[in-house]
């Protein structure tokens, strides 16, 4: 078993029917770029039910129907938000509370620790965020799960995982590891993934690699680190 495998995205979830929710942060393979993406899916039509939006550079999950809706409080929230020089992204309104903590001065964990899984019983569906931190035209990266540590949901256990960035590489966190009654979560350390330098290539490789029927939505957002400047794709099944 080669551990230092850097996988193809589009083999890891191609035939997998339910990963859920999955965020991706890497560099590009040519070291001038930075990519964070987030996905979801869904089984129920509440989960169905959304769309990507996005506003002043930040991304939200939205009601397509707002008839259709029926319980918003795990399923709406802001997915994607910058604070001075932090790209924050997150399954959850676990979003503003890395912001706010932030903001106290507090780090990317220790704001989680206010947090835990989702209570969905008796799936307890994981809380998974990441964080990307810019300073001197280059980033590190973090990547936490917060998940149920056993079927009954009595406790919280907390992984936190922190990455220089390194070119050609990203890594790979979802929800769950593949469909299933309840659904198992997710195992073991983040996935190694190839990020290529083409936010197009990148974007068509995910999306087309999501199951067709469980897909809703993706974004993928690249940055050049010279200048700032972001290339986003925003994909929505619901049009």
């Amino acid at each position: 078993m080669d551990i230092y495998k850097i996988n193809d995205i589009g083999e890891l979830i191609t035939g997998n029917s339910y990963v859920g929710r999955g965020i991706v942060i890497g560099k590009s393979a040519d070291g001038k770029k930075a990519c964070a993406a987030y996905f979801i899916m869904g089984r129920s039509a509440n989960s169905r039910n959304r769309i990507f939006t996005e506003k002043d550079g930040e991304v939200f999950t939205e009601p397509y129907d707002l008839g259709k809706v029926q319980d918003p409080s795990l399923i709406i929230y802001a997915a994607i938000r910058s604070f001075e020089n932090h790209l924050i992204v997150t399954n959850g309104n676990q979003t503003d509370t890395i912001h706010d903590g932030l903001k106290e001065g507090l780090t990317f964990s220790k704001a989680l620790e206010s947090r835990e899984f989702e209570p969905d019983a008796p799936n307890y569906t994981p809380r998974i965020s990441g964080m990307l931190t810019f300073a001197d035209q280059d980033f590190t990266y973090e990547l936490s799960i917060l998940k149920s540590i056993d079927a009954e949901g009595t406790d919280c256990a907390r992984y936190t995982f922190a990455y220089p960035a390194k070119a050609g590489l990203g890594h790979f966190l979802h929800t769950y590891v593949c469909n299933g009654d309840p659904i198992p979560t997710f195992q073991g350390e983040p996935e190694r993934v190839e990020i290529p330098d083409c936010i197009d290539a990148f974007t068509e490789k995910l999306w087309n690699a999501l199951d067709e029927d469980n897909k809703i939505s993706l974004y993928v957002r690249y940055i050049d680190l010279a200048t700032g400047e972001t290339e986003n794709r925003l994909v929505n099944k619901n049009k």
